[in-house]
């Protein structure tokens, strides 16, 4: 199938660089790449609004929240333990299209996928075996308890960051959002089947389960696809080579960014369970809820970051680490924080109203705490491209130090804050965290780029 001019590929990125290409040429491509995946996060995000508006009045706050923290404890264990590879993909994959280094590449994903899948494994088991030592805690009841060992095989649906790195690799964010659209739809469809037949907290986990599982299965999948059609029978038969001799620091590279995203991402994780923890599970559903109304926020940030990744990891590759990269970071910082603005001003207006709409009545008593989230997802916007950036040029351990300290000082006061403070407590630590580590990265970001 022949591809639009319009879309962004290897090639065409090895061929703009080398000719010295203009920073904000850079930048329109980084925001067109964010565009596609958006438009289906857009997508996602509407039918997310539905299987929330379902299950939240199913299930009621107490219910809903042991829904809640039966996932946010999978996904934690898994972020914890789980070795995604897809930034080295894309750094060490970068080199390698410089080069034109197809059988390099191969190498490279292959050893990615087995890292990826092994460090998969062992966080399905990992759950599995501290369900009996969590559940309690969380007060999780019997059918909980006893459907949560086999929750555990949620976590593959993180498991799958090698296809995306490869696949931002090649430019293929179209996509990277066709995806995100996998997920909310099979939990909707799994909302509505349940409710039709009049089940409950248990048959909703199995539904969120099966849309844990196709994400896992359709993104290896056009991983696949596209690398059969770019890479042809090079990704069938390589030739020999080992790829932590012809990568250098590769592995070195993988423990401090997989250190890094696991910081950057573990205080959203661990969040819910620690209100579920001192506060009960239905503190945890308004909690939940809350964080619901910052995805807007949220997301986007992330995605900001990822696409970013690709490209200043061609530009660091080309040689332009410096004034350059700091030029193209200031100016996607800038157009994300005036993005999120009218964002943070609707929820400041209307947050019952917006909670009435996501989760009925009983949920409107999380409006002060959802101000003060949007407020924190908007200061931290700033934090994923810088440490983008930061990887880019080589240092991911920086990052992770930085994101470390930030949820050290916050994570371990959150319980204070909660018992002081109620529920707004974790609004507290979502707001000095993010003001916190968003200062350190900006920091870190240009010290990092003045040595190149």
């Amino acid at each position: 199938m022949a591809r639009s001019q319009d879309e962004i590929v290897p090639n065409d990125v090895a061929h703009e660089v080398g000719h010295a290409a203009r920073p904000h040429g850079i930048v329109g491509r980084i925001f067109t790449s964010l565009g596609l995946v958006l438009g289906g996060k857009a997508g996602a995000g509407i039918i997310s609004l539905g299987y929330l508006l379902l299950a939240t009045r199913f299930l009621g706050p107490t219910e809903y929240g042991v829904l809640v923290l039966v996932h946010a404890y999978v996904t934690t264990v898994c972020g914890i333990v789980e070795f995604p590879s897809w930034q080295a993909v894309v750094r060490y994959g970068a080199e390698a299209q410089q080069k034109n280094e197809p059988h390099r590449l191969v190498r490279l994903l292959r050893f990615g996928a087995k890292v990826e899948l092994i460090g998969g494994a062992l966080a399905i088991l990992s759950a599995m075996l501290l369900v009996p030592l969590v559940g309690p805690h969380l007060d999780w009841p019997p059918k909980a308890m006893a459907f949560a060992p086999f929750y555990a095989f949620a976590v593959l649906g993180s498991v799958r960051s090698t296809p995306a790195g490869y696949l931002q690799l090649c430019g293929r964010f179209d996509l990277l959002g066709l995806h995100n659209l996998v997920q909310p739809v099979v939990r909707l469809g799994g909302a509505l089947i349940v409710i039709a037949f009049g089940w409950g907290l248990r048959s909703f986990l199995v539904a969120w389960l099966l849309a844990a599982l196709a994400e896992f299965a359709v993104l290896w999948a056009m991983g696949l696809w596209v690398a059969a059609r770019e890479l042809g029978s090079a990704l069938w038969d390589p030739e020999q080579g080992d790829p932590a001799e012809e990568n250098e620091g590769i592995w070195r590279f993988l423990i401090a960014s997989n250190a890094d995203v696991t910081l950057g991402e573990l205080t959203g994780r661990v969040a819910p369970l620690v209100v579920g923890w001192v506060l009960g599970p239905a503190m945890a559903g308004l909690f939940s809820v809350a964080q619901r109304a910052t995805v807007i926020i949220a997301q986007p940030a992330q995605i900001l970051g990822n696409t970013a990744y690709a490209e200043l990891s061609h530009v660091v590759a080309s040689g332009r680490g410096g004034k350059a990269l700091r030029r193209i970071l200031g100016k996607i910082v800038v157009i994300g924080l005036l993005a999120a603005a009218p964002v943070v001003l609707v929820v400041a207006l209307f947050p019952q109203q917006i909670l009435h709409l996501l989760a009925g009545k009983a949920f409107t008593e999380a409006a002060g705490v959802m101000i003060v989230l949007v407020l924190a997802r908007a200061i931290a916007l700033i934090g994923p491209p810088c440490s983008s950036a930061i990887s880019a040029l080589g240092h991911p351990a920086r990052s992770m130090s930085a994101n470390l300290f930030a949820s050290l000082v916050f994570l371990s006061a959150m319980p204070w804050l909660l018992h002081q403070y109620g529920l707004m407590g974790a609004g507290i630590q979502a707001l000095g965290q993010a003001i916190l580590a968003s200062g350190l990265l900006v920091f870190l970001v240009w010290r990092s780029s003045l040595q190149r």
